[in-house]
């Protein structure tokens, strides 16, 4: 399992244009090979006294921190659909980005732990 994870802020008012670029992305990563994909819009999110979400995103009055994070079954997978995502012709049909993308944080990741409760554990 290899995790794309992106932290990114979103002016409030551009939720709905983000929510359809996330649909776009979703359709477009499935047909490469993601197997799951989280868009996570802010609910509570603290001001940190040193370090948080929005200082490491710069964010800007009025915007709202984005977490998502896309699971490929395989790093490998991930590099390739990266390639063939960006030229999908959907793309490029997206136009302008509600969001500053600069100020965007990603990475990727390899899982050291996961749990998921299944239906026996309840």
């Amino acid at each position: 399992m290899y995790i794309n994870a992106y932290i990114l802020s979103v002016p409030e008012e551009k939720k709905n244009d983000y929510i359809q670029i996330a649909k776009v992305f979703a359709e477009v990563a499935k047909d490469f090979g993601v197997i799951e994909i989280f868009e996570n819009w802010e609910v509570d999110v603290p001001d940190g006294d040193q370090t948080d979400y929005r200082k490491a995103v710069k964010a800007e009055p009025g915007e709202k921190i984005v977490m998502s994070w896309t699971v490929w079954p395989d790093k490998n997978t991930c590099d390739e659909a990266h390639k063939g995502m960006f030229e999908d012709e959907r793309f490029a049909d997206l136009g302008d980005m509600p969001f500053d993308g600069k100020r965007m944080i990603l990475g990727a990741f390899e899982p050291i732990l996961t749990y998921k409760k299944t239906d026996s554990q309840q």
